[in-house]
Formats: structure tokens, sequence, C-alpha cells
């Protein structure tokens, strides 16, 4: 089937015919505004026989529903699969091309192929089957929801992980975003392996304690 990349009102496979035996993907990314760690994406087909109440843009949630959700997602959902793309794909690449990639990988990780693709945002990420961009589409489309949530939860999870590996930087409670914690801490210890050289305050955030990595 050849890929088809088009723009329309959003409207659910529930209001076609023989829509039961269509399948279709939502796909989100999160973190490409962060100033460290990777570029998560998710992607997600529900199980209308096992509907889950509450979904809705991630950053719109708070925490404690965001995990609580991802939890379910991954109980209930016909199908899903996160990608990740790296802190060196993202300075190799640029952050948009690495959120594609990732995007990629995700819809790879899901174990069917889609009727329909639908990713939030207005990029294509050149996925085979049909897609569809929608913007605000986290908060209009209940796949897009779930793929944001999973996107969300997996990428903040690496970050408190990666704030064990570097503690002197906080990622657990900023996540990687430029807060002025985050700059200041930036400021003093320089870079660490996991941020994004490629950005202007990383760049100009001065000597590394870290070596470089090879």
């Amino acid at each position: 089937m050849p890929r088809v990349v088009l723009r329309r009102p959003y409207f659910h496979l529930s209001d076609r015919a023989h829509s039961q035996n269509q399948i279709l993907i939502g796909i989100d990314e999160a973190g490409r505004g962060p100033l460290a760690g990777p570029v998560v994406a998710g992607a997600v087909a529900l199980n209308s026989e096992t509907p889950i109440v509450g979904l809705a843009d991630s950053k719109r949630l708070t925490s404690k529903k965001r995990n609580r959700l991802f939890d379910e997602i991954k109980r209930s959902a016909r199908a899903y699969g996160i990608g990740i793309a790296d802190v060196r794909e993202i300075d190799t690449h640029n952050i948009l091309q690495a959120s594609l990639l990732a995007m990629r990988r995700a819809y790879a990780a899901v174990a069917l192929v889609a009727d329909e693709v639908w990713v939030d945002g207005d990029k294509d990420p050149e996925i085979t089957e049909p897609t569809y961009t929608l913007v605000g589409g986290d908060a209009k489309m209940p796949e897009i929801s779930a793929a944001s949530i999973l996107a969300k939860v997996t990428r903040d999870r690496m970050m408190v992980e990666y704030a064990v590996t570097y503690p002197q930087y906080g990622f657990d409670r900023h996540k990687g975003y430029p807060t002025s914690l985050h700059l200041s801490r930036l400021r003093e210890h320089g870079p660490c392996p996991i941020h994004r050289r490629s950005f202007g305050p990383v760049r100009d955030a001065g000597h590394s304690l870290f070596q470089p990595s090879t």
C-alpha cells in the first residue's frame, strides 16, 4: 500500500463501516525541548473492548495520573511500541530528524501493521502505511494521547535513572529541560555525556568535568 501523508480533520474509525476490522495507530514523542537525554516516541493501537478512561495530553496530566495510565495502556492496548533516539543521534541528525527516527522505531516495535497512522504535529516520519498528521493530536485523539503518555513516562523514568549516575545536575527534578536549576548546574559543572552538545546552552556552558565520549 503506498504511503499517503495528509492533513485533514480527525474522525474516529468507529464512525466508519467495518471499522472493527481496521487498525489505527497513534504516534507521539516526548523530549524535543530538553538540553539532555534522549527523545522518546510512543505508538499505540487501542482496544475498543477495553477502553481506557482519562486519556489526555500527557503534559496536562499529573505525574500520578500519567503513571497510572501508563500501566493501563500497556495492559489494555491492542498493541504498543516505544522508540528511542539517543543523544548522539540528536547531535548528529538534529532534534527534528531524531524525533522522526524515534517515531519510526516506535511504530516498528508495534506487532501490528496499521491501516492508518496518525502522528501528532505536522511532520511526516515517513512510515510505509498511510499517514495523517494532526496538530494538537495529543489532546484530540485517544490513540495519540496514549502514545504521548507512553513516551513521556518512559523518558521521565530514564531521566530519573540518569540522576543516579549524574547527581550533580538534578535530572530527576527537571528531566533535562532548561530550568534555572539545570542551567545553573550546567554552568557549574559543564556538560555531561547525556547533554545535547548541538544545543546552544550546552555549547556555551564551558569546560566539562567529563572526558569526551568516543
